[in-house]
């Protein structure tokens, strides 16, 4: 329930060790956010959406916050994933309709707003009540989102006026276990892209992800099943930090306990992957990014809106919260990934 351009380079060096303590560097987020994404900019700036609210804060570098999508602006309801598109000024936005918000519920849909002032400046619903969750967008403007209710990656190229079909491929999803809400089953989750590769997570925890070439023409070409070794606890949000790289926000969101999320790095070599733990003890990590030497994740704190789903009246709505960072060595500076 997190995009990078080509040509990043190699990570020289990760954390040795795990992080079991609070990050030694943090942001206040508003009360009553429920964090869901996080992004950031090329200066460090980020944003970060609001489930509950249905807005979008922008946290400048030096902690400077300010709300900059307001609640329900543009018809946001569920505020999914987040992706950043600099070079066109545009905040494009997942807004989802599973409820428990502050705001009017709206149909699915992916939503633009002006990167510097908040704007809505368009809304592109999901087509078969679709369910738009995660999104990347790459050099050439194109957005990618995963739909959530099919088994199907959408996209939309600068000058559509519609969301199409880029990906649907049910037999990906063939070996997850059934995790249904509302009567709906859900599919993918997470996407991340490098270069002419787009990497896909399942919402179900499953000991793997997909990774799926960009032909030459933009079309859907060969998909991949990278095995992990070991289950992977909800994997919201994939980032890539670097050639055959990511990180990973595991956000245990359907586990069975509280405070056992975790911000895991991923090294693929020749196909056998690697898995890291970089922070550990969290409360639903659905998002994080990488910037300016650190990286930066959030506790959204799912269960409690989920236990008090029938009585949404009883949803705690003073709960602090904060986007939180620890360093990671890096070969050189680079550009952050959203």
């Amino acid at each position: 329930m997190r995009l990078p351009l080509t040509g990043i380079p190699f990570i020289a060096g990760l954390l040795a060790s795990t992080v079991t303590l609070a990050a030694p560097n943090a942001h206040m987020l508003p009360p009553d956010w429920y964090p869901e994404s996080v992004a950031a900019a090329q200066d460090g700036t980020l944003y970060i959406g609001s489930w509950r609210q249905g807005a979008v804060v922008r946290v400048r570098p030096d902690g400077a916050t300010r709300q900059l999508v307001p609640p329900g602006s543009g018809g946001l309801a569920n505020t999914q994933g987040l992706a950043i598109d600099e070079a066109r000024r545009a905040l494009w936005v997942c807004s989802g309709n599973l409820g428990l918000t502050t705001v009017p519920a709206t149909p699915s849909a992916l939503k633009r707003y002006d990167l510097a002032t908040g704007e809505t400046q368009a809304s592109y619903p999901l087509p078969d009540e679709g369910y738009c969750n995660d999104l990347v967008v790459d050099g050439a403007g194109t957005v990618y989102l995963t739909d959530s209710y099919h088994p199907r990656v959408l996209r939309l190229r600068p000058r559509d006026t519609a969301l199409s079909v880029w990906l649907d491929q049910p037999e990906l999803l063939a070996d997850s276990p059934k995790l249904e809400m509302n009567g709906k089953r859900f599919t993918f989750n997470g996407i991340a892209l490098d270069g002419d590769r787009l990497y896909l997570s399942a919402v179900a925890a499953v000991p793997w992800l997909w990774r799926i070439d960009i032909g030459a023409d933009g079309a859907a070409g060969a998909s991949t099943r990278l095995d992990m070794p070991r289950p992977l606890r909800n994997a919201d949000a994939l980032r890539v930090i670097g050639q055959d790289e990511l990180l990973v926000f595991e956000s245990n969101a359907f586990g069975e306990r509280r405070n056992e999320g975790t911000v895991t790095r991923l090294r693929l070599t020749d196909g056998i992957a690697e898995l890291r733990t970089l922070v550990q003890g969290l409360d639903a990590p659905s998002s994080g990014t990488y910037a300016r030497g650190r990286v930066w994740f959030i506790e959204s704190k799912y269960d409690l809106l989920l236990r008090h789903a029938q009585n949404p009246n009883a949803i705690p709505d003073q709960v602090p919260f904060t986007v939180q960072s620890i360093p990671l060595a890096t070969g050189s500076e680079r550009r952050p990934v959203h």
